[in-house]
């Protein structure tokens, strides 16, 4: 078995979990995917996976080796390519991560339309409300939505949103539109998130003002919120892409404007390499005038 097939064999286990896993992702048997990682091992001289019956994880010396070996493995693919004419015509398979709301709402119908221009390319999209690392759990482009921290990765801005208080016309016109911060204390409060002893929503931009509250009722995603304030139960508090259909048909809308904290940049994000492959490079370019062509992001 030659180097190229142990390096795949160890990327596909140490991505699945599993070695059978791995054994599925590249149509070979499982004892066939177990002998190209040992004999890995034995060439390098350290062990590059813990086994046991239950799971299979990466040691310390595998997590930097997998980094390592994904940048090989890509410029190898990009060479390929280059050399096979795929440079101008993307193949292959791209995974994308994004939040649950946004990715659904927005990124979901870019990739649609993507795949359908470009046939031979097959995607997956991981929506979650979580930062991915994208190294370890082998994503292509992440969406991210508030300033990044430093790192090694490739940043592409494509708009902003506001945090936004929100509520029903009904609601506000029976328990009065809050004129600062501080009176929504006086409101019922549906959280997302949070704990019983309360929440700080900060307010503000020159001087950041908090405010504690301590809602009654806490939901686990920003859909229930939205409904039960579209309900007229009370004001929660959201993203503004988020309530952009509500605000447009008139069955929400935003208080507070005047007290917004900082507006938060979007970001589409992908690794850095000697190297981008063309499906990589084509799907960042037609996401990028896709996302920076909503108004919801670009008023």
């Amino acid at each position: 078995m030659d180097r190229i097939q142990m390096l795949t064999l160890f990327v596909a286990v140490a991505e699945t979990g599993s070695f059978a896993g791995a054994a599925r992702a590249t149509g070979l048997s499982p004892p066939t995917v177990t002998r190209g990682v040992t004999a890995l091992e034995d060439h390098l001289g350290a062990r590059l996976l813990i086994r046991t019956t239950r799971v299979v994880r990466l040691t310390d010396v595998g997590r930097d080796y997998l980094e390592e070996v994904r940048g090989i493995l890509a410029d190898l693919q990009a060479a390929d390519d280059l050399a096979s004419g795929m440079a101008v015509r993307p193949a292959g398979h791209l995974r994308i991560t994004a939040p649950v709301e946004f990715g659904r709402s927005f990124v979901a119908p870019i990739l649609a339309d993507f795949l359908d221009s470009y046939p031979d390319v097959t995607a997956e999209l991981l929506t979650v409300d979580r930062i991915v690392n994208l190294a370890e759990e082998g994503i292509d482009v992440a969406l991210r939505i508030d300033d990044l921290p430093s790192s090694g990765l490739i940043a592409l801005r494509v708009g902003e949103v506001r945090r936004v208080v929100c509520g029903s016309p009904n609601y506000l016109a029976a328990r009065g539109v809050p004129q600062t911060p501080a009176d929504l204390v006086n409101h019922k409060i549906i959280a997302i998130g949070g704990t019983s002893h309360g929440i700080d929503w900060r307010f503000g931009r020159n001087q950041p003002e908090r405010v504690r509250l301590k809602p009654r009722l806490f939901v686990s995603s920003v859909g229930a919120a939205l409904e039960l304030a579209r309900s007229d139960w009370g004001l929660t508090r959201a993203l503004s892409y988020q309530i952009d259909p509500d605000l447009r048909l008139g069955t929400l809308q935003t208080v507070l404007d005047a007290h917004e904290p900082d507006r938060m940049p979007v970001h589409l994000v992908h690794q850095e390499g000697r190297r981008v492959s063309a499906k990589l490079r084509r799907f960042v370019d037609f996401a990028r005038d896709r996302l920076r062509a909503l108004p919801v992001l670009n008023p």
